[in-house]
């Protein structure tokens, strides 16, 4: 599976909005720059994250965006599958029609498999997991 930027790009705005939870709303522009993300694509991606409530935006000179609920709350997984869908490796299992095989194909187990594995991957990380694991990461650049 290859993410598309939109999937790699929204984690790291959700990354963002995560290390300055409790900060107030950040701008599009201050988010842009921050994660080096084109500031019209990140527009974009924020209507998505806001229409699926995982951000919440406040309008005005101070206005900007911010998480929804707390990093603790909210998954890899939940950003994901907003901005990419279902995260299938193949077609068939998200239409049974797409294969004329579908019930008796022999890799069906192994892709059903793979896709249960990797929701559980994703949905065990946390915004707040990987907000720990970058300071560890720095902390062991640091030494």
């Amino acid at each position: 599976m290859k993410l598309s930027t939109r999937g790699r790009y929204g984690i790291h705005a959700m990354y963002d909005l995560a290390v300055h939870y409790g900060d107030g709303p950040q701008s599009i522009k201050c988010i842009a720059e921050r994660q080096a993300i084109p500031e019209a694509y990140l527009e974009q991606l924020i209507a998505v994250l806001r229409r699926e409530k995982l951000v919440l935006s406040n309008r005005g000179a101070q206005g900007g965006y911010r998480l929804a609920r707390s990093p603790e709350e909210i998954t890899v997984g939940d950003v994901l599958r907003a901005l990419e869908g279902g995260l299938n490796l193949v077609e068939c299992l998200d239409e049974e029609d797409a294969c004329g095989k579908s019930c008796a194909c022999p890799s069906r187990i192994v892709w059903l498999k793979l896709r249960d594995g990797l929701n559980r991957i994703v949905d065990g990380i946390t915004l707040q997991n990987m907000i720990e694991e970058q300071a560890k990461a720095e902390e062991g650049i640091q030494r």
